[in-house]
C-alpha cells in the first residue's frame, strides 16, 4: 500500500510538474522599458498603466519592467543589457517607450530577429528604414494639446501662458504648436480677442524631466512664468511640476491654473485649479499589439491613433483622451465641447470641421509652413516641416520649428 501511494505521489509530481510546464510554455511575456519612474504620474505612469491594462484583458499574459532608464538614474545601463535580460525572461515583445531609444531599439532590434520591438513615439518604420520586427506606435496627442490651449485661452485673465517645454524635438514642437494654435483659435473665437495679442511663451527644460545640474528645474521656470504674469501654465514634461507649483501659488492667493500632461490622473494634483488634463491611454494600442503578436499576425508598421471622436475617454477605444478639471466653469466647458465637436468633425472630414493645420501659417524664422488655405499632410504635421512629403529622406526635411508668435527658442 505504501509502495502504491509513493508511486502515485510521484506521479501526482510529475503530472503537476508538466501542467506547469505547459502554463510557463502558454505564458505571453512582453517588455516594458521606461524613461522615467512607473509611478511619475506622467507619461511612464501612462504606459505602465497600460500594461497593467493588458494584464487584465488579456489572460495568460505577463509584463516585465525596468523603470528609468536614462543617464541619470542609470549611467551604466544599456538597452541592448535590458532587451538581453527581457529576452532571457522570455519576452517575445518589448516596448521602448521614449524617443530617446529610439535609435538603439532599431540597432538592437536587429540582434532579436524573433522578438518584435515597438518604439513609441518613432518613426523609423514610416521611413522604412527599421527591421522588420520593429514597429512605431504613438497617440496623436496633437488635439489634447489643442484642447488644452483652448482651455488656457478660455481661463487666462492676462492673455499670458506659459508652457513648460521637455528637450526640442519635432514631437515636442508639434505639441506646442498644436497648443498654440488651440489657444490662438479660441482666444479669438470664444474671448472675441485678437489673436495676435495673446502672449504665449515656451521654456525648455532640457529633458522629459528634471535632472538635476543637467537640466533646468522646472519648479524654477513655473515659479517665473507665474512672476512675469502668466496665469495658465501647460505642462510638456512627463512629470508634475506645473500644476504642484500653480496650486501652491493659488493657495497664496494668486489667480492662476495649470493644464498637467501625459495621465489621466494627474488633476489631482491640484484639482481646484486644473482646466484638465490631455493624456494618453496606451491600453487599446498595447492590447491590439500583443494579441497580433501572439496570433502571428503582426507586421512592422508605423501607426499614429487618434482619438475616439465618438467618446476620446473611452477608456477601451480612444488612445488620446482629455478629462475636464474643477478648474473649468459650466461656461468653460459648454465652450470645450463645441471646440472638441469642431476637432472631431475636422477628423472625420465632415463639413464645416475644424482644420487647424491649415494656412497660412509661417514659423519662427520667416519661412512659410503653409500657404493661405493649403491643409498641413500627415508628414507635414509630424515633422513640422513644409517640405516633409513623400519625396523627401529623414536628412533632407528640414529640422522643425515653433510658430511664428510663439515665443522661446526652436533649437
Amino acid at each position: 500500500m505504501i509502495r502504491k501511494l509513493a508511486v502515485l505521489a510521484v506521479l501526482v509530481a510529475m503530472f503537476a510538474s508538466g501542467f506547469a510546464s505547459v502554463i510557463a510554455q502558454d505564458e505571453f511575456i512582453f517588455g516594458s522599458v521606461l524613461v522615467g519612474p512607473k509611478d511619475d504620474r506622467g507619461w511612464s505612469q501612462a504606459h505602465y498603466t497600460a500594461g497593467q491594462y493588458v494584464e487584465k484583458n488579456l489572460p495568460g499574459t505577463k509584463m516585465i519592467v525596468l523603470e528609468s532608464l536614462n543617464t541619470a538614474a542609470r549611467p551604466e545601463t544599456t538597452l541592448d543589457q535590458v532587451v538581453e535580460d527581457m529576452v532571457a525572461q522570455g519576452a517575445q515583445l518589448i516596448l521602448t517607450t521614449s524617443a530617446d531609444f529610439e535609435v538603439d531599439t532599431t540597432v538592437v532590434a536587429e540582434l532579436y530577429p524573433d522578438v518584435v520591438f515597438i518604439s513609441v513615439s518613432g518613426d523609423d518604420a514610416l521611413w522604412g528604414i527599421a527591421p522588420d520586427n520593429v514597429g512605431n506606435i504613438m497617440g496623436e496627442m496633437e488635439y489634447g494639446k489643442m484642447i488644452a490651449g483652448c482651455a488656457a485661452a478660455l481661463k487666462t485673465q492676462t492673455g499670458k501662458i506659459g508652457y513648460v517645454g521637455p528637450l526640442i524635438d519635432p514631437e515636442t514642437t508639434r505639441l506646442v504648436n498644436a497648443a498654440y494654435l488651440g489657444a490662438r483659435h479660441c482666444y479669438e473665437n470664444y474671448r472675441g480677442m485678437s489673436p495676435d495679442t495673446l502672449d504665449f511663451a515656451v521654456t525648455w527644460i532640457g529633458f522629459w524631466f528634471n535632472i538635476p545640474g543637467f537640466t533646468l528645474d522646472p519648479t524654477e521656470v513655473s515659479n517665473a512664468f507665474i512672476d512675469n504674469g502668466r496665469d495658465v501654465l501647460i505642462s510638456g514634461i512627463d512629470t508634475t511640476e506645473a500644476i504642484v507649483v500653480a496650486g501652491q501659488r493659488a493657495a497664496e492667493g494668486a489667480a492662476v491654473w495649470a493644464v498637467p500632461y501625459d495621465f489621466e490622473g494627474a488633476c489631482d494634483e491640484a484639482p481646484s485649479i486644473c482646466l484638465g488634463v490631455p493624456y494618453f491611454n496606451w491600453g487599446p494600442s498595447y492590447l491590439m499589439t500583443v494579441k497580433a503578436v501572439q496570433d502571428g499576425t503582426w507586421e512592422a508598421s508605423w501607426d499614429w491613433f487618434g482619438p475616439d471622436w465618438t467618446d476620446i475617454n473611452n477608456p477601451d477605444t480612444s488612445h488620446v483622451g482629455y478629462l475636464y478639471g474643477d478648474g473649468l466653469s459650466d461656461e468653460d466647458k459648454a465652450m470645450l465641447d463645441e471646440f472638441i465637436a469642431g476637432l472631431a468633425a475636422g477628423a472625420l472630414g465632415e463639413e464645416g470641421g475644424l482644420h487647424l493645420w491649415t494656412g497660412p501659417l509661417s514659423f519662427q524664422d520667416g519661412s512659410v509652413f503653409l500657404e493661405e488655405g493649403e491643409v498641413a499632410t500627415l508628414k507635414q504635421i509630424w515633422f513640422q516641416a513644409a517640405n516633409a512629403d513623400d519625396a523627401a529622406t529623414p536628412e533632407e526635411v528640414t529640422p522643425a520649428q515653433l510658430l511664428a508668435g510663439v515665443q522661446g527658442t526652436s533649437k
